[in-house]
C-alpha cells in the first residue's frame, strides 16, 4: 500500500505516450535552453508558462489553481505536477515527472527544493511569475538569485525547427477544413454558435483522423455576425445570422499546444456597397501584406507601409490592432512570441524559420455606412528564398459572399 501522507510521489503509472515530436527535436530544445543556461551562468531553469512547459517538455498542463513547473539543469529535465493529474504528466513528459500531493502546505514549493539542492541562480519567467508567487520563490529559495529567461526563451522559440513547421501546417489545414464546415453551415436564422460548433467538430475530427495519438483539447471557433464582428475575439453568442449581415469566421485547431487560424470576412445572401467598399481595401492590404512578409523585412517597416493604404482611403482610424504575429506554441489563453508583431514599434526582422501572419483589420462603428468588422487572416512560413503562405481558404467578395 503506498504510503497515504507522502509530500511528493513518482506517479509513473503505464507506459509513455507516443510523443508529438521526435526525440532529438525534443534534445534540441532542451540543449538550446541549456545553452541560455551557461551564457546566463544559471544553476537551473524553472519554467512555469504553459507555453515553455509545452515547448520544452511536450506535456499541456491544466492550471485549475494549482502550479506546475518544467525544471531544466545541466543534467537533467522532469516536470512537477499536481497529484490530481496522477500518471498523465509523466505519460507525456519528454523527461522525469515529480508530482507533489495536496496532503500539506506548500508541496509544490518542497518539490523545487527536493530538486534544485544548493542551486544559487535559477532561471524564471519574470513575465508570467506573478508578485505572490516570485514571494513564494523566494521564500523557499532564500539565497538565490532569480533572472529572467522569458525573453532568451521566446527568441528560441521565434524560429521553428522542420518538424515545428510540419505540424504548423497540418494546423492550417485543419484550419481549413473548418472553415469549409462553417461555410457549408452558414444560413439565414441560424445561431452563431450552431456554425461554430459546425467548425469545431470538423477540425477536432480532423486531428483526430491526423494525430492519433495527440490530446485532443482546446481547438475551436468564433464566428461572429452584425455588430458581434466589431472586435477580434468576441465570443460566440446566440444571435441569428440575417440576409446582408457581415460574418466573422474565426478557425482555430490546437495540436500539442500549437496553434494556428484562419480568419475571413463574409456576408450571408448580399453585401451594401459600402460594406463592398471597404471589404475590398482591406483585401488590398491583406494582398500587399501577404507581398511584404520575407525574409529581411522589419516588423515595423511592414506596419508602416500598410498603414499608408489605410490612410490613402482615410480609414487608418478603424484600424484594430497590428497587422499580424509569430506562430507556435501559444493559444488565446496563453503564450506570446511578442518579439515577432507586426507592429510600428517592433523593429525584428524576419528570418527563415519564423512562422508569421497577416491579418489586416478594419471596425466600422455602429451607425456608419459600412459598418462591421473586417478582417482577413493567412500564415506564411519564411523560408530561405521567399514566403510560403500555408493558409488556402480564399478571401474577398468573389469569394464570400454566401448565397442564401
Amino acid at each position: 500500500m503506498p504510503n497515504e501522507l507522502l509530500r511528493l510521489q513518482k506517479m509513473h503509472n503505464g507506459e509513455k505516450a507516443v510523443a508529438t515530436f521526435s526525440a532529438a527535436e525534443m534534445t534540441r530544445r532542451q540543449d538550446g535552453l541549456r545553452s541560455i543556461l551557461a551564457e546566463l551562468k544559471l544553476d537551473a531553469a524553472v519554467l512555469t508558462s504553459y507555453h515553455n512547459i509545452c515547448y520544452f517538455s511536450d506535456f499541456m498542463f491544466c492550471y485549475f489553481g494549482r502550479r506546475y513547473a518544467f525544471v531544466v539543469t545541466a543534467e537533467k529535465a522532469l516536470s512537477v505536477s499536481a497529484g490530481i493529474d496522477a500518471g498523465q504528466p509523466w505519460r507525456r513528459t519528454f523527461g522525469d515527472n515529480i508530482t507533489y500531493t495536496d496532503w500539506q502546505r506548500d508541496n509544490y514549493f518542497h518539490a523545487l527544493q527536493k530538486t534544485l539542492p544548493g542551486v544559487k541562480r535559477i532561471g524564471i519567467e519574470f513575465d508570467h511569475v506573478n508578485l505572490e508567487f516570485r514571494k513564494l520563490l523566494q521564500d523557499a529559495f532564500p539565497n538565490v538569485e532569480f533572472v529572467d529567461i522569458g525573453a532568451p526563451t521566446m527568441w528560441l522559440r521565434t524560429i521553428k525547427s522542420a518538424e515545428e513547421i510540419v505540424l504548423i501546417k497540418e494546423g492550417a489545414r485543419t484550419a481549413d477544413i473548418g472553415g469549409a464546415a462553417i461555410y457549408k453551415a452558414i444560413r439565414e436564422n441560424v445561431p452563431e454558435y450552431e456554425i461554430a460548433l459546425a467548425g469545431t467538430q470538423s477540425m477536432v475530427r480532423h486531428i483526430a483522423e491526423t494525430f492519433p495519438d495527440a490530446e485532443l483539447m482546446d481547438t475551436w471557433v468564433w464566428f461572429q455576425s452584425g455588430i458581434n464582428t466589431d472586435g477580434a475575439h468576441n465570443p460566440v453568442t446566440s444571435r441569428k445570422i440575417q440576409k446582408g449581415d457581415i460574418l466573422s469566421l474565426n478557425c482555430f485547431p490546437m495540436i500539442s499546444g500549437y496553434y494556428t487560424a484562419l480568419e475571413r470576412t463574409l456576408f450571408l445572401d448580399h453585401a451594401s456597397d459600402e460594406h463592398l467598399r471597404i471589404w475590398e481595401i482591406n483585401c488590398d492590404v491583406h494582398r500587399r501584406g501577404l507581398e511584404l512578409l520575407k525574409p529581411g523585412a522589419r516588423c515595423g517597416d511592414v506596419a508602416t507601409e500598410l498603414n499608408e493604404i489605410y490612410r490613402s482611403h482615410n480609414l487608418l482610424g478603424y484600424r484594430s490592432f497590428g497587422y499580424g504575429h509569430s506562430f507556435g506554441v501559444l493559444s488565446h489563453y496563453y503564450g506570446r512570441e511578442a518579439g515577432v508583431e507586426l507592429r510600428e514599434d517592433i523593429n525584428t526582422v524576419l528570418q527563415p524559420g519564423m512562422v508569421v501572419s497577416m491579418e489586416p483589420m478594419l471596425t466600422i462603428p455602429e451607425g456608419l455606412p459600412g459598418a462591421g468588422g473586417y478582417r482577413e487572416h493567412d500564415i506564411l512560413v519564411m523560408l530561405d528564398d521567399g514566403a510560403e503562405n500555408i493558409t488556402k481558404f480564399p478571401f474577398g467578395p468573389e469569394h464570400n459572399i454566401v448565397k442564401a
